[in-house]
């Protein structure tokens, strides 16, 4: 599996290519923006873009999008539907976090409407980046469609801003909740196994393990073969 990172814009948001080594076949998961890197490391590649997958719809993570869908329209964008609500209020989600209008632009937050979802993400679902299997899993909590894709074989977990290195995801936003995010996090993605590596939204790249111990939100929280209601 190939995995290559992209820090991208004041929100320090992990834009990520993750490509099967065999077939070329490449998704771009949660493109925030300065999408001519993303395209020129693709291209430096020979990675074709299947698709724009999307672990969720806040503004950091979604606002190149459109840009991205312009330069490779062959990829299709792929949400959960509870996130399209979210993903349509795009221009407005700067509001949210009390980014004064006046100063959008000034900031690169002057979003533009974005492009239509081709296809929904369903929980439990497999879906294939060439040789590559990824299951969907539906973690609510940070937003209400928030996927996380869990590789088995590479022991690798795509957790976007559910989990972060010493952190959990914020839950103030419209749409979050605490408890849904901790029911995430306990039923779904420390189950996973202590080994499975998680890459997040923000920071650097944790384990499953790493937090289960360590984390103020989890350690004591879990244990294997113990479930959370």
């Amino acid at each position: 599996m190939i995995i290559e990172d992209f820090v991208v814009t004041p929100f320090q948001q992990n834009a990520r290519i993750v490509a099967c080594e065999q077939t070329r076949l490449a998704i771009c998961v949660d493109p925030g923006g300065e999408v001519e890197l993303i395209v020129r490391a693709l291209d430096r590649m020979n990675l074709e873009l299947q698709a724009i997958a999307l672990t969720h719809a806040h503004m950091d993570h979604i606002g190149g999008v459109a840009e991205l869908k312009r330069l490779k329209p062959r990829a299709e964008i792929i949400l959960h539907k509870d996130d399209e609500l979210i993903y349509q209020q795009l221009p407005e989600q700067p509001a949210w976090v009390g980014i004064p209008r006046w100063q959008w632009a000034a900031f690169g937050v002057d979003y533009e409407t974005p492009p239509q979802v081709d296809r929904y993400w369903t929980e439990g679902e497999s879906y294939q980046v060439g040789e590559l299997d990824f299951e969907v899993l539906h973690c609510p909590g940070h937003s209400p469609g928030h996927v996380v894709l869990f590789e088995a074989r590479e022991r690798s977990a795509i957790v976007g801003d559910c989990l972060f290195a010493g952190s959990i995801g914020r839950t103030d936003l419209p749409g979050g909740s605490h408890e849904r995010l901790m029911r995430s996090l306990l039923n779904k993605i420390l189950p996973l196994g202590d080994d499975v590596r998680a890459f997040t939204g923000h920071g650097e790249q944790t384990t499953i393990g790493r937090e289960r111990l360590t984390n103020p939100f989890l350690a004591g929280a879990y244990a294997p073969g113990i479930n959370s209601n």
